[in-house]
């Protein structure tokens, strides 16, 4: 004797689970969403505990508490920091198969491949440029809309990022976090202490293509360019 078809009752079921899963995760949902009684006065975006609030609040002020004991470098969050400290440790687990770079995330990998493929995924949807990194698109979209949300309490200038507030900042504080390794000398920004060492190392890595000359700065090799093979 066969027994009954059992296919019937399983797919009841299963819509049954479904149908209770779903009913279970709009009332959770419904839930977080009640249990968000921290409000950022900036943004108005809600949290459900102060703690991840005052997080977000340094997306504001620019404020970054965690500082790299090697190099200066400043973050929002402690697991940031953990993160960045690996650039000194010199730990680097992934490797392009173009170059033979390596990275300390595989989602930094991902985005320097796109250095070999000329991938741009992400594009403005007001003029139709486009950007290997979704930061950048963000950061881009700003031009259009004019949203510069980060102040500085000192002057009230204000920018669209926090990283050029921060950096704006030191004009008030006269930080310079930045040393040279062969001399004493310091810096506001990490991009002008690499500018500087070139000194030191004798680095020019700026090259016309039009003679071969090389320039430890590009404003050099522009200057070159125009005033030399432009006439």
């Amino acid at each position: 004797m066969s027994s009954a078809d059992p296919a019937p009752l399983f797919r009841a079921t299963l819509r049954e689970t479904v149908y209770f899963s779903r009913i279970y995760r709009e009332t959770y949902l419904k839930k977080i969403r009640a249990n968000k009684s921290f409000t950022c006065t900036q943004c108005g975006i809600s949290f459900t505990c102060k703690y991840s609030l005052d997080v977000h609040m340094r997306v504001h002020t620019g404020e970054k508490p965690f500082t790299c004991v090697q190099c200066g470098k400043s973050f929002t969050q402690s697991s940031n920091l953990k993160r960045y400290m690996k650039i000194h440790t010199g730990e680097k687990l992934y490797t392009c198969d173009q170059c033979s770079k390596t990275f300390l995330r595989a989602s930094d990998l991902k985005q320097h491949l796109r250095v070999h493929t000329k991938e741009k995924p992400h594009s403005c949807y007001l003029c139709g440029k486009s950007f290997s990194c979704l930061q950048y698109l963000k950061v881009h979209q700003k031009i259009h809309t004019g949203v510069r949300e980060y102040m500085c309490f000192e002057c009230e200038k204000t920018f669209t990022t926090a990283n050029c507030l921060k950096q704006h900042e030191r004009i008030h504080t006269g930080e310079k976090p930045y040393k040279c390794s062969h001399c004493d000398k310091r810096f506001s920004q990490s991009s002008h202490l690499k500018t500087h060492e070139r000194i030191h190392t004798g680095e020019k890595p700026y090259h016309c293509t039009a003679c071969g000359k090389c320039f430890s700065h590009s404003s050099s090799l522009h200057s070159h360019t125009k005033n030399i093979h432009s006439k």
